[in-house]
């Protein structure tokens, strides 16, 4: 969700995390009338239900994907931690894993500054996760208070089970702090209940083929990694959908690795898998088997950032997604 400096991220931010704040609890609400960033949706097969969460930290609820009822309070977080008593929370994820449930997602801490990097203060931000045994929540700390190191600024996490059967956390490394954003992933705890070991970086973003921005007179590649999501083909090549910008246009690409694992190497497709101003997606199946998209719409207002959760039909039975028409239940 990070595309430019800080003081303008959140001018542009905040009336989304305000207009989230003050809605009431509604039913039957269409799709195309919530206001999110980041939308994720979890199909859980226990109560053939659709949860969908995203930046926020709230959870909406649907049996048909048309109207949805929320939004409800899914994450709690413990206050005493570095977090502080009311983080921001970005892009969340729910992932079923082993009996339980747990809500990945981006944590900031806006009263602690960790540092500066070429004039920008640097918010304690970090990606962490939270467990139920069900999936509306609530979700709640684990053993581990931090997944990542607190000198470096991590978001989008995602997560995803290797070759190896090992969990990891894939999520991206803040632009922000290294001028060339990355993405990298960290092997979880068995009960993913914290991390082990050292990250290990995937690929950066300047790596992109197609996303672009000018610096002082010159093109060069978008700066900006966000929204990393894995997933294997019908044919069982591994891929990752991820978003960065073209100049202003919102962005998704996506690349394959060679090896079939999260080591990669990582092939980046040439054009983008999406339309312009649509991004950070992910993939889910319906309950009769349908494979989609879901992804937010951007618009800039020219006071803030005005996106809605989208759906889109996607065919993977080749060694390369296709995403289709817009999927309307």
């Amino acid at each position: 969700m990070r595309y430019t400096m800080t003081n303008r991220i959140y001018s542009l931010l905040l009336p989304i995390f305000l207009s989230v704040a003050v809605f009431a609890q509604r039913t039957h609400v269409p799709m195309d009338s919530i206001v999110l960033s980041d939308p994720c949706i979890l199909a859980d097969t226990a109560t053939m239900t659709y949860y969908m969460t995203g930046t926020g930290g709230k959870l909406w609820k649907s049996t048909n994907l048309k109207l949805w009822d929320g939004p409800y309070d899914a994450a709690q977080t413990d206050t005493a931690s570095w977090m502080g008593k009311h983080p921001m929370i970005w892009a969340a994820e729910l992932h079923k894993y082993k009996g339980k449930y747990y809500y990945f997602a981006t944590f900031t801490n806006r009263e602690t500054i960790i540092g500066s990097y070429k004039g920008n203060k640097l918010e304690r931000r970090a990606c962490h996760v939270l467990v139920s045994d069900k999936a509306e929540g609530p979700y709640t700390p684990m053993q581990d208070s931090v997944y990542l190191p607190a000198d470096k600024l991590t978001l989008d996490g995602t997560f995803w089970t290797d070759t190896d059967g090992k969990p990891y956390m894939v999520y991206c490394h803040e632009w922000l702090q290294n001028w060339d954003g990355t993405i990298e992933k960290i092997e979880l705890k068995p009960d993913l209940s914290g991390s082990t070991g050292e990250s290990r970086l995937l690929f950066r973003a300047s790596e992109s083929p197609w996303s672009r921005e000018n610096i002082e007179g010159k093109t060069v590649p978008n700066r900006v990694t966000d929204g990393p999501y894995l997933f294997r083909t019908q044919t069982g090549r591994l891929g990752m959908i991820w978003t960065s910008w073209i100049y202003n246009v919102y962005t998704q690409g996506v690349a394959y690795s060679e090896s079939g694992t999260l080591d990669g190497p990582w092939i980046q497709e040439k054009d983008p898998v999406t339309l312009p101003d649509f991004g950070h997606g992910m993939l889910f199946r319906t309950f009769d088997g349908k494979l989609l998209m879901s992804v937010h719409s951007h618009k800039d207002t020219g006071r803030h950032y005005h996106r809605v959760p989208h759906l889109f039909e996607v065919d993977d039975s080749g060694d390369r997604i296709i995403v289709g028409k817009e999927y309307k239940p």
